[in-house]
């Protein structure tokens, strides 16, 4: 079944191996065959992966999109176990983005991923507004 895509100005895109930036005015193109594709918006660099949890991201954005997942799975097992043991509350997450991960379901993972750094970024706020039990007035 062909999909639609349409793209913002200069919106980027992966389609299989190639990247695609869009002019400055909105476009629409269909997909007719099966292929790996990932918006802008689900992409993220390896310089914006500056926490934990944006890494273990930036690893399941890998799987998704290679051929040969046996290395990058490794990678995957090695974080996910790390972060569950320096953050146990992590646990559901983690557990969701494993299952997709043994089913090669990639794309969920990926979406559970993005769940997972959004509750990173809860718990930072958390921790900045929390008073610093630690001093002594």
């Amino acid at each position: 079944m062909p999909l639609k895509i349409e793209l913002k100005p200069f919106e980027r895109l992966l389609i299989g191996g190639a990247a695609i930036r869009n002019g400055s005015r909105r476009s629409s193109f269909v997909i007719e065959t099966m292929t790996k594709f990932l918006r802008e918006s689900d992409i993220i660099t390896e310089s914006e992966a500056d926490t934990a949890c944006k890494r273990l991201y930036l690893t399941l954005t890998v799987l998704y999109l290679s051929d040969d997942v046996s290395e990058i799975e490794n990678l995957f097992v090695a974080q996910a176990s790390e972060l569950l043991e320096e953050v146990p509350s992590t646990a559901p997450y983690i557990r969701d983005i494993n299952a997709h991960v043994a089913a090669r379901d990639f794309y969920r993972a990926m979406k559970r991923g993005k769940d997972l750094i959004q509750y990173e970024a809860t718990l930072a706020d958390l921790l900045a507004k929390a008073p610093d039990s630690g001093s002594a007035d």
